[in-house]
């Protein structure tokens, strides 16, 4: 990579917000360097580059840091043309992949509110009421999923879904609830799947032990955390 174009991605593993952007990189074939940060002792660099929020993804592109990831995602499509092109060209089309990658958010919201102990039963329903839309949006193509999908044309709802929801078996380990049904929302049940197969995903996955250890240990500092 020449010094004109240098790209680095300061992360931390676990985050889904970092891994969105690492995938999206990877989708792009765009190279780029990575520096894993220490959110317990944040470094220098990554507090000179992210002043304000202080948190990760943090992409670098040529000394210029771009913060937040739908930022980011957007950032790269824009200054990387090639395809594929993670957000649609036509103003109705993109609007419309920004309000599904909005209502996909509202599902990892869901997730972490079926860690708590209060409001855990609220959390499940949330997230079944979340999901059901989210196959019916499947069912009646108000979301544009690409069914045959191959990895290098994986566009943003692609990669948002995935890393909300790839680790599934996980989540139902951890969080003894049943997050992906495929009786109930088959639709979704058989993008997600596909999705977590695909080489390129599958690359940037952490071990199963390692997640299935992290999401414990954020179970019991939401559980023991103060609550309102």
């Amino acid at each position: 990579m020449g010094e004109d174009n240098k790209v680095t991605l300061h992360g931390m593993w676990a985050s889904p917000y970092v891994k969105r952007v690492e995938l999206a990189l990877k989708v792009k074939g765009i190279p780029y360097g990575y520096v894993e940060e220490d959110l317990s002792n944040k470094s220098p660099l990554m507090l000179k580059y992210n002043p304000i929020h202080k948190k990760v993804p943090i992409l670098v592109h040529n000394g210029k840091p771009v913060s937040e990831s739908f930022v980011i995602l957007e950032y790269i499509d824009e200054t990387w043309k090639n395809e594929p092109r993670l957000f649609p060209e036509d103003p109705y089309e993109r609007a419309r992949v920004r309000f599904w990658a909005s209502y996909i958010q509202q599902v990892s919201d869901c997730l972490l509110k079926v860690l708590k102990g209060e409001g855990r039963e609220k959390g499940v329903e949330e997230l079944f009421e979340k999901m059901n839309v989210l196959e019916d949006g499947i069912k009646n193509s108000s979301m544009g999923i690409n069914s045959n999908i191959q990895g290098k044309d994986m566009g943003l709802l692609d990669i948002i879904i995935v890393i909300t929801l790839g680790a599934y078996k996980v989540q139902e380990e951890v969080f003894g609830v049943k997050v992906l049904d495929p009786e109930r929302t088959p639709l979704l049940y058989s993008w997600i799947t596909t999705l977590i197969e695909l080489p390129i995903v599958k690359g940037i996955t952490p071990p199963h032990d390692k997640v299935v250890s992290f999401l414990q240990f954020l179970k019991e500092i939401v559980f023991n955390s103060p609550r309102n």
